[in-house]
Parts: C-alpha cells; sequence; structure tokens
C-alpha cells in the first residue's frame, strides 16, 4: 500500500461494512461495458471474525439484462460511495488554502454466482437490514399472495469478494485547526460525523467564549 492510500484507508475492516450498512446502493459492474452491463442495486456485507466484507448478498430481478452476463462471466465489480461533499474554502479561515472533495468509497472485484434456493431469505435479510430503523419494522409477509407471485421473478445472488480497494478521504492530511474548522462547517451532514469517526485526533478543542 502507497503512503497515499495508506493515508485514506479506513481504520479498521469492520468501517467498510458499516458503510455499507449505512448507505447500501451499489453499482453492479460487469466488464466490458455494454447494455445490460451495469445495475444498481441495495446489497447487504457479509463479513468473517475480524469484520473483513467477504461477500456482498441481494437479488437481481430476473428479467434484468445483467443476468444473462453474469451467467456468461461472473467477473463484477462492486461500488459504493458513502458520505461525501465538497469543502469549500470559506470553511477555513487558512490562508491560500485550497477547495476539495471529502467522501468514502468502496470498489470489490468479485464473483458472482447465482443462489435461488436464497431467493425469499434475500428478501426478508434486506427487509430486516433496511427497517432495523422503524418502529414496528415492515416485513415481507405483509404483501401476502404477492409476495409468492414475486418470489419467481427474482433471483438471489452472493458476490464473493476477491479484493477490496476503499479510500476514505476524510481530512486525515489536514492539520486539526483546518479539520476542526471543516467539521464545524459541515454542521450536521453525514460527512462530518464520518470525519469525526475516523479522526485519531482526540476531541475537539473547547473554543474560547465570545465577548458578549
Amino acid at each position: 500500500m502507497n503512503a497515499r492510500a495508506q493515508r485514506f484507508a479506513p481504520r479498521s475492516a469492520s468501517d467498510i461494512a458499516a458503510l455499507i450498512g449505512a448507505f447500501p446502493l451499489a453499482w453492479v459492474v460487469s466488464p466490458g461495458g455494454g447494455p445490460g452491463a451495469s445495475t444498481l442495486l441495495p446489497l447487504l456485507a457479509e463479513t468473517d471474525e475480524t469484520g473483513r466484507t467477504v461477500a456482498l448478498f441481494g437479488h437481481f430481478a430476473r428479467s434484468t439484462a445483467q443476468v444473462a452476463v453474469l451467467e456468461a462471466d461472473p467477473r463484477a465489480q462492486i461500488l459504493f460511495l458513502g458520505p461525501n461533499g465538497y469543502v469549500s474554502p470559506r470553511l477555513v479561515s487558512k490562508a491560500g488554502w485550497a477547495p476539495t472533495w471529502n467522501y468514502a468509497a468502496v470498489r470489490f472485484e468479485t464473483e458472482v454466482r447465482f443462489h435461488p434456493e436464497e431467493t425469499e431469505a434475500a428478501v426478508w435479510r434486506l427487509a430486516q437490514a433496511l427497517e432495523s430503523d422503524h418502529r414496528p419494522p415492515w416485513v415481507p409477509s405483509r404483501m401476502g399472495d404477492r409476495l409468492k407471485q414475486l418470489l419467481p421473478r427474482i433471483v438471489a445472488f452472493r458476490a464473493r469478494v476477491i479484493e477490496a480497494h476503499a479510500v476514505f478521504k476524510l481530512g486525515q492530511d489536514e492539520t486539526d485547526a483546518v479539520f476542526e474548522e471543516i467539521v464545524e462547517g459541515l454542521q450536521d451532514h453525514p460527512l462530518a460525523e464520518l470525519m469525526r469517526a475516523q479522526a485519531d485526533r482526540g476531541p475537539p478543542a473547547p473554543r474560547p467564549a465570545r465577548p458578549r
């Protein structure tokens, strides 16, 4: 890993799974381009005992052109984009500071296999993940007979991870003072939350009281 990659690496393998859990919509991209080469899908991270993402799980509509593409060639890149945003020099008091774009993203090189026997489980697992913040959560059984009609039209798949490339460019190269200005300026943007979570800087220094 080169110095730049090391600087912008996530702090732990489990941070990648957490990013996928919070931002599950991904591009599944087959090599070669052309019709049926890419599809946007919400996916689940499957991890090992260390928290490393070893597979991505989801389902395709059988009518999607990429299903046939992946049956012929199972290779695929899967791309996730987490919190991101433009960082304006207006947020920073340092003279000559240039604008930048902070982001967290992961690219997986994978091998995709279809698992029709897990299709119903895929529906239930995805619903459970996406409904986790709702009380009471919605469950697929509430669809009634429509669930039985839907299942033959979709197919579960698992993308085994061959390589993972994560870039969490979150202000690691900024001075403490500039970093704090950026986080404060972003306010409640999810990017600010992730910057703080990934930073190894300790708590922010107390700000002096302003004169009244």
